[in-house]
């Protein structure tokens, strides 16, 4: 999500596998799979980070603008088809959702700054019929501090990796540019909105990962 500030916001293993595969091979276009698939935790991570990854935690973290919502030309913003039921999905499996979203630095001096200035502007344009579900992303919301901090930088990705403590890492977004630099970064990425393939990131695939380090 790289325009204006405000256009911005604007048998079952086998199976399960197979589908993981696929998934891989087609996140980001040109990237290798192994690339596409997050490496297994490092034992330089706290023991507590390594339990939290052994129960299978995974983190999903999201573009936002023509990812999660969309702004229309007369400015008003909405989820995205789908959207809004693709992140209940994840809430009731339990699975954490985050932001990687480009602000202006200026709107804060920290990420809770500058999340609370990115609510203000989103629900300020809001037409849904269901209000943005900013609860499920806590405090996990992260934007530039500066402007060389901006996606495609890799600094969000890079912070958020630094947050997640050790749980398996997810990237969701519509440009391959930015998914590209998350699969470099061991996230299992994915381009949103592509024909053919589902909007999302299947939730089945998105637990595969984190449950094999069981």
């Amino acid at each position: 999500m790289n325009r204006s500030p405000l256009r911005s916001f604007r048998g079952l293993v086998r199976t399960g596998l197979a589908l993981l595969g696929a998934v891989a091979l087609s996140t980001v276009p040109g990237t290798a799979a192994s690339a596409a698939v997050p490496a297994d935790v490092s034992h330089d991570v706290p023991s507590g980070a390594r339990a939290e990854a052994a129960r299978g935690c995974a983190v999903v973290y999201f573009d936002l603008g023509e990812t999660l919502v969309h702004t229309a030309e007369d400015g008003s913003t909405s989820y995205l088809p789908g959207a809004a039921a693709y992140l209940r999905e994840l809430r009731q499996r339990h699975i954490k959702v985050g932001l990687i979203t480009n602000v202006p630095p200026s709107w804060g001096a920290t990420d809770a700054e500058r999340a609370a200035a990115l609510k203000r502007e989103v629900d300020g344009a809001w037409t849904g019929s269901v209000p943005f579900a900013w609860k499920d992303f806590g405090d996990r919301i992260r934007t530039p501090r500066t402007e060389a901090e901006r996606k495609p930088a890799p600094a969000l990705w890079e912070r958020a990796k630094g947050q997640a403590n050790g749980c398996r890492l997810v990237y969701e977004a519509e440009t391959a540019e930015e998914t590209g630099v998350a699969a470099s970064l061991g996230y299992l990425a994915y381009q949103t909105g592509q024909p053919s393939r589902p909007a999302y990131l299947p939730v089945r695939v998105i637990e595969m990962p984190a449950h094999r380090s069981r």
